[in-house]
């Protein structure tokens, strides 16, 4: 196992990722946000350099973490090899199972080493799959117009705005996915329709794999557009800055499918994959 800090290595391997794309598109973010400040204060693990079969991307040991905050204990991955991957993810050194964190990835095989080797560490495990999406073309994004009230402002989020975005979130809620979505409003791009006092009425942001998410409208100012105006303004952010406009989205989303395709967005055919770990221990934690 290797942990790769050189920044020339970096930049060798953000390029290397491309030419696997799409199922290296979540790794690639994150490599991508590694290069250019890491304002997450990521790192990179593989099996070998530089003819890697597997890569883990993850929070840098150092920093003191909270073992309970899944969010922050976040992880990409991407294998040439199931079997090579499988032995990085056995590696006390490359992850810590005394927490609870999540692996995402774009790739089969994710789901099923992780049942496999969580069972020997004594570790619960809950996948969960989407469907990934990608604006690949800036080009072929639509020519957002809207006519909005005056008293509204298509702007920035504000990190005052992370206790609104939480209690909307379907995984959020709780204290720490507020403190995540803060320091995603400080160190990402996002876009939001603010209104006439001060508040956010529809908004997205970037997550920590350059990945577009939590695109949502207030139930009372639904139907106005304004979803696919803050959706398509960060995706040509994105490009702007050099970043895939990736995202994902529940197959019975309809109204997110319906507003993607109207976007002219390009569903890949692998699906996208979260799988949460938590120690048998933390189960009965009632704050979880």
């Amino acid at each position: 196992m290797l942990v790769l800090n050189c920044s020339m290595k970096l930049q060798m391997l953000e390029k290397m990722l491309r030419l696997s794309f799409p199922e290296s598109l979540k790794v690639y973010g994150a490599v991508m946000n590694i290069n250019r400040g890491n304002p997450f204060r990521k790192e990179v693990v593989v099996d070998s350099w530089p003819d890697f079969k597997a890569l883990i991307t993850r929070p840098q040991k150092e920093n003191e973490m909270d073992d309970l905050d899944h969010y922050t204990n976040a992880h990409a991955v991407f294998y040439k090899e199931l079997q090579a991957y499988q032995e990085l993810l056995e590696n006390t050194n490359a992850i810590n199972w005394g927490q609870i964190f999540q692996i995402q990835g774009l790739q089969d095989g994710i789901c099923e080493i992780s049942r496999t080797v969580a069972l020997s560490k004594q570790v619960d495990v809950k996948t969960s799959s989407f469907q990934m999406v990608i604006h690949s073309d800036p080009d072929m994004l639509p020519d957002v117009r809207l006519q909005m009230d005056p008293k509204l402002t298509l702007t920035y989020l504000d990190i005052s705005h992370a206790s609104l975005l939480s209690k909307t979130w379907s995984r959020g809620g709780n204290p720490r996915s507020q403190k995540y979505l803060a320091n995603l409003i400080c160190s990402f791009p996002s876009v939001c329709v603010l209104g006439d006092k001060g508040y956010p009425l529809s908004w997205s942001l970037t997550d920590q794999f350059a990945t577009m998410i939590h695109v949502y409208t207030l139930p009372e100012h639904r139907r106005k557009g304004y979803s696919r105006l803050v959706a398509t303004t960060l995706a040509k952010k994105l490009h702007s800055h050099g970043f895939p406009a990736q995202g994902n989205v529940l197959e019975t989303n309809i109204p997110s499918i319906t507003l993607l395709k109207s976007m002219n967005a390009q569903f890949l055919p692998c699906p996208f994959f979260r799988v949460i770990h938590t120690p048998f221990h933390f189960l009965a934690k009632s704050h979880l």
